[in-house]
């Protein structure tokens, strides 16, 4: 138990130290590193708790993809962030009549939602006893009834950041090509084929 509880301790300050360096590090790629080091000392919080199966979800999903995705963004891209800081100052009136507009959407919604007798005999159930069903089985029957909308929540967060990588992917930059697939496409044999007669015994 002392063993265990100093580990705790450990992954506990650790993560919380990372996760506030993520937020204050002045450099985007230091910042990616502390979110790293964020996700596995979480994975170790959740091995200490028995929950394998979330610890292994965190370190292969988070931090092979959704953290790795994110450091090749800053480290490729070349963002120029005082510019995209400028271009958030521009346009956060705009963004804030948005955010307005989907709270209020957000809370009539919220106003007339009422819960289905079903869904709360399943929600007030009893949880199954530790022995009987497997970590995967019982992690998946809280997630889908009592947390489902914030599941969704997550959901809509991660896609945000996909559509906000691919946005910053495909953005024009002074003095790089980019792929033209239409021009590709439409292009005529005779425009890049030429064919040239070599003489027997020479060179072209």
């Amino acid at each position: 138990m002392i063993i265990q509880a100093i580990a705790f301790y450990l992954f506990a300050v650790v993560a919380v130290g990372s996760a506030v360096m993520v937020i204050s590090a002045r450099n985007p790629v230091h910042s990616v590193l502390f979110l790293i080091l964020t996700f596995f000392n979480a994975a170790g919080l959740f091995v200490l708790m028995g929950a394998e199966f979330l610890a292994m979800i965190l370190v292969i999903v988070y931090v092979g993809a959704v953290a790795v995705m994110f450091m090749f963004v800053v480290m490729m891209l070349d963002i120029n962030f005082a510019e995209l800081r400028q271009g958030f100052l521009r346009y956060l009136p705009i963004g804030g009549v948005v955010g307005l507009i989907l709270l209020g959407e957000l809370l009539l919604i919220l106003g007339g939602w009422t819960l289905s007798p079903e869904a709360a005999q399943q929600a007030a159930a009893p949880l199954p006893v530790a022995g009987t069903v497997t970590n995967t089985l019982a992690l998946g029957q809280i997630i889908y009834t009592q947390y489902l909308y914030l599941f969704q929540a997550a959901a809509m967060i991660l896609l945000v950041a996909m559509i906000g990588a691919i946005v910053l992917t495909h953005r024009r930059r002074p003095g790089v090509r980019r792929q033209n697939i239409a021009a590709q496409v439409n292009r005529r044999p005779q425009d890049c084929v030429e064919i040239r007669k070599v003489p027997s015994g020479k060179g072209i």
